[in-house]
């Protein structure tokens, strides 16, 4: 697994800013300030003007603004912000698992996170279209179940936020409000997954970013659900 990295401590690291094109609820901006918090940077989120497809043509949400460079999506903003501040590392030591870092990105931003994307049209009680909900939760089952073995094959400590964690977190906060809100039937959660998710809520940068981001999300849930 290569050699142990030191304990994340924001304060050792030198900040940066950076401005931040983002929408308060957006999962994927939140995403984005996981990672932020764990480097220790700093930066402002702006919402995006009026002309922002003039200049980000896929319109994608966040995107980062570091001098003349303008990046979009929320994997590579990550990337590139692990190869500008390497500490602290959010990419493992060693091929291996930088390869199963990847893969459990990959299962989020390819499989899970599409599969919640299923329900959000799906909020307002009398909008709603069973066909599509119970669709999502057999996707959504499916995608639970696959990260449940990932997660039990991966080699990854997490006493440590990695770049995999991010989006991770995010969705499954995102699953737990549809459940509460009878958006989706009650899922399985898996032992493996439930774990997962209290070690990710203890670190302190989750912590601080979930008490940032669950406002939003009630807010925007709560504007869904009222006539």
């Amino acid at each position: 697994m290569g050699r142990e990295l030191p304990a994340f401590n924001p304060l050792r690291y030198k900040p940066s800013m950076y401005q931040v094109y983002s929408i308060d609820h957006s999962l994927y901006c939140a995403k984005l300030r996981l990672a932020l918090r764990t480097k220790g940077l700093e930066w402002s989120d702006v919402p995006p003007p009026s002309d922002y497809l003039s200049w980000v043509p896929t319109g994608n949400l966040p995107a980062l603004v570091d001098g003349d460079l303008t990046l979009t999506d929320s994997e590579a903003i990550a990337e590139y912000l692990e190869e500008k501040h390497p500490t602290p590392a959010m990419l493992p030591q060693g091929i291996i698992p930088r390869a199963k870092c990847r893969e459990l990105s990959r299962l989020h931003d390819t499989r899970l996170e599409p599969a919640l994307r299923l329900l959000f049209r799906n909020v307002a009680p009398t909008t709603r279209i069973p066909s599509e909900i119970e669709a999502a939760h057999i996707e959504i089952t499916k995608r639970l179940t696959a990260l449940s073995t990932l997660l039990d094959q991966s080699p990854l400590p997490r006493d440590r936020l990695w770049l995999s964690d991010c989006g991770l977190i995010v969705t499954l906060e995102w699953l737990d409000i549809m459940e509460a809100h009878a958006v989706l039937p009650l899922l399985h959660w898996s032992d493996t997954v439930r774990s997962y998710r209290s070690q990710m809520q203890a670190l302190p940068q989750v912590a601080t970013e979930l008490a940032f981001y669950r406002p939003h999300m009630a807010e925007w849930m709560d504007s869904k659900r009222t006539p």
